[in-house]
């Protein structure tokens, strides 16, 4: 009889035993491979069973890579900046700093319980100073090349809170943490100049092995567009408005034009009769959010008073504000054709503004339009000169006949905006800006880096757009390090998304306070090779994250322009009824107490059979007993038939070899719930197989036991050990298959009489049609009546005689 399987016993020998002889080491001989968490914020709440997916994934891959002859370079780190932190202070008193470390003790002894083989010489944190000098040297890089600039920006204001916010954190028009109305407040903001990178972060999108939805996302949110920019004059004044648009082929159909309401004419056009109304409007849309505003589903506006005169007929266009337009999106105006665009039509169809048809299907006008014809395919009417062309073909000529007429220039566009990068906060990186009155915004000489963040009494905002630091006066006050004269240091600090853009590249060289990362390291370890993270990150921060790569690249700091070769997102574990697990849900399942109950290896193969990991799944704790009664039977397989020196047959090797492919064609396509459901199979058909034959052989145990290291490192630790081998099972090679021991000495075909099956028989897989037809026609000569007219024998399918 075999010891019984203990997971706590096993999972506790071998914690120590990884500790005193780390299992990933480098030689200095192994190639790299750099497989990559997106770093977690240290949130107070800790990690539940959804967080562990994420990472139990990418340590099976880096352990699978590590049986494949690689070092792996898997390190771990912390995204600490952020709101959470700095909220607990204002409610407490606390310093930031205090509660993110205890968060990060906290989620650190939770993430070891995973038996993940990170390495935590390497580790980081965002808001330790040594690391974020390196975020302010950068910023200092962006500001010497003219990307870093300040402008005067409307921002999302909270007038309860005292702070600005994100457009995330503005929920139908109130602020997310307090309800109060927001309104919007003009400050001075830091940018960055990622529009001057927009062509490169679109074009490279074809270098990546990226899921097709994360690139197309992006390309998207790049939103590069061909069109025209066209200047319509303001009846009866100097004006003129320039609208932007991708469909210049339909001028003659814009019957109305809309401004957005913070466009700089828009009060100005206001007659006596529309004042009010125009004022009021301005004012209601600045209480709403960019978000909310495009979310809304009854379109709203405001008719100036005033008109624009089409440019190529001369037609009276009146001019309307509506909040759908946004200022800061191509021209801030927008001239609109209603009967080709729905929002248009929807628009016009509710103020009673005329609707022209311009592009006709088969040249035929529709009459009492009752919705917009969309389609960009057609032929023009009511179109002066250009009736009768191709809309298609109009749609590309026509910029370059607007541009030839003088009223207006063919003209490519872009939705992506430059980057708004500062906040009114305390728990961020200041910005290594000082404003001196004579010499201007100059930056903090790189030898001074890094600028501390001051200890500050209140964390409280100030109330009048600064941050907190704006109150201690011996921090702010500072001299000119260009001509010494009295200065001010920038109080806004940076966004969490700084850190968490190039966070990646300091791991491997996470000591070095000489530079960002040395050039040899560089060479050695970077990029990254496989980055695997949630989906909610597929824009903003991979965006961030490969315009910072791409200008380190331009400034000679690396030698690569893209960040992450390969990207995996998984899907989201959620509690019943596929709903968010959190705290305030209260559905939040915590991994410690089925750690206890199961052990690590059972969580880990379960947390992957939930589902296909690129989607969502919903937990269900009884799952994990059939996980951990397979544990249990591989264990008594194993245990049990390891002394018997049991000779292979042909159909234990054939079990070995197709165990091999099967394993590893799913766990290379990422289909890993099928790796584990294949396990269960091919534990099954060993148990048969053992039976049957009084055993098995103790290389297909071997083998068994290497290929479910990545997922359950504990027990096949131990299960090698008991095979009677000294070295770590993480010594070995991944196996190889070998397509011939898969291959059947027999296949079963059915044998038909007229299409009907009549027997199933077994015949050898190599056999001739003469064999095979003879086999078949002995297996059924007592049913077989009549005059065989045919003999038909598909290769290892099928056998049918066709009788009369």
């Amino acid at each position: 009889m075999s010891v019984p399987y203990n997971h706590k016993a096993i999972e506790s020998k071998w914690r120590k035993h990884w500790e005193e002889k780390p299992v990933n080491v480098n030689d200095g001989k192994k190639p790299k491979y750099y497989c990559l968490d997106m770093f977690p914020y240290p949130s107070g709440n800790g990690l539940h069973v959804g967080h562990w997916r994420g990472y139990v994934i990418s340590d099976v891959w880096s352990r699978y890579k590590m049986l494949q002859g690689y070092y792996l370079i898997h390190p771990m780190g912390w995204d600490a900046f952020g709101l959470p932190a700095e909220n607990y202070a204002i409610k407490t008193g606390q310093h930031p700093a205090i509660s993110t470390k205890q968060n990060v003790d906290n989620i650190k002894r939770q993430i070891n319980e995973i038996a993940s083989i990170y390495d935590w010489d390497m580790e980081v944190n965002t808001t330790d100073p040594d690391f974020y000098k390196w975020t302010q040297w950068i910023f200092v890089k962006m500001f010497k090349e003219g990307l870093a600039y300040e402008k005067e920006f409307p921002i999302n204001w909270c007038p309860s809170c005292k702070t600005g916010l994100a457009n995330e954190e503005v929920t139908n028009g109130v602020c997310e943490r307090c309800g109060t109305a927001v309104t919007k407040k003009n400050l001075r903001q830091w940018m960055l100049r990622i529009t001057k990178y927009a062509d490169r972060l679109l074009a490279d999108l074809d270098k990546l092995d990226w899921p097709e939805k994360v690139k197309k996302m992006q390309s998207d949110w790049i939103g590069k567009s061909y069109g025209a920019e066209v200047e319509f004059p303001v009846e009866g004044t100097d004006e003129k408005i320039t609208v932007y648009t991708t469909r210049p082929d339909t001028l003659y159909g814009a019957t109305f034009m809309v401004l957005a309401p913070e466009h700089a004419l828009a009060a100005g056009l206001a007659t006596e009769e529309t004042k009010e109304a125009v004022e009021k409007y301005i004012y209601d849309s600045s209480m709403k959010s960019n978000v909310d505003r495009l979310q809304d589903k009854e379109k709203t506006g405001v008719f100036t008073g005033s008109y624009a005169l089409n440019p190529l007929n001369g037609a009276k266009v009146p001019i309307w504000l509506s909040d759908y337009v946004l200022a800061d999106y191509g021209t801030g105006a927008i001239m609109c054709v209603p009967a080709h665009d729905d929002r248009d039509f929807e628009f016009a169809t509710k103020f009673n503004i005329p609707i022209i048809q311009v592009i006709a299907k088969d040249g035929k006008e529709i009459e009492h339009m009752t919705e917009a014809y969309t389609e960009a395919a057609g032929t023009m009417i009511n179109s002066g000169e250009w009736n009768g062309m191709e809309s298609s073909v109009l749609k590309k000529e026509a910029p370059m006949m607007i541009e030839e007429r003088g009223i207006g220039r063919k003209t490519v566009n872009y939705k992506l905006r430059d980057w708004v990068f500062s906040r009114q906060r305390y728990w961020g990186e200041p910005i290594p800006i000082v404003h001196c009155p004579k010499c201007g915004n100059v930056p903090v000489p790189e030898e001074d880096l890094p600028l501390r963040l001051p200890d500050v009494e209140s964390y409280e905002p100030t109330g009048t757009g600064e941050s907190p630091l704006a109150a201690i006066e011996d921090w702010v006050n500072c001299k000119c390090p260009v001509c010494g004269a009295d200065a001010k240091r920038e109080t806004n600090t940076m966004p969490q998304w700084a850190g968490s853009s190039w966070y990646f590249l300091r791991y491997v060289d996470s000591h070095n306070d000489k530079e960002l990362v040395s050039k040899e390291k560089a060479d050695k370890y970077l990029p990254v090779d496989m980055y695997i993270g949630g989906v909610e990150h597929a824009v903003l921060h991979l965006l961030y994250s490969r315009f910072y790569t791409k200008f380190l690249y331009d400034i000679g700091a690396v030698d690569f322009d893209e960040p992450f070769q390969k990207l995996f997102n998984q899907g989201m574990i959620t509690g019943k009824n596929g709903i968010k697990m959190s705290k305030s849900k209260g559905n939040v399942v915590s991994p410690d107490d089925l750690v206890r109950d199961y052990g690590c290896d059972s969580l880990r193969m379960y947390e992957l059979f939930v589902g296909p990991p690129e989607l969502d799944a919903e937990w269900d704790d009884r799952g994990i007993d059939g996980v951990y009664r397979f544990i249990t039977r591989f264990w008594k397989l194993v245990t049990e038939n390891k002394d018997k020196d049991v000779k292979p047959t042909k159909e234990m090797l054939k079990v070995r070899h197709t165990m091999v492919h099967t394993i590893t064609q799913r766990l290379e396509s990422f289909s890993l719930n099928t790796v584990v459901s294949g396990f269960m199979e091919f534990n099954n058909k060993m148990i048969e197989l053992a039976k049957r034959e009084g055993g098995i052989d103790k290389e297909t145990l071997e083998t068994a036991v290497i290929l479910l290291a990545p997922f359950t490192p504990h027990l096949s630790e131990e299960l090698w050990e008991q095979l009677g081998h000294t070295e770590s099972v993480f010594k070995n090679e991944w196996p190889k298959y070998d397509t011939e021991a898969m291959k059947d000495d027999e296949v079963q075909v059915p044998v038909q009489i007229n299409g009907k099956t009549k027997v199933v028989i077994s015949i050898p897989a190599e056999c001739s049609k003469e064999e095979a037809l003879a086999s078949g026609k002995a297996a059924i000569a007592d049913k077989l009546t009549g005059t065989v007219v045919k003999e038909i024998y598909v290769p290892k399918k099928i056998l049918n005689f066709v009788v009369k």
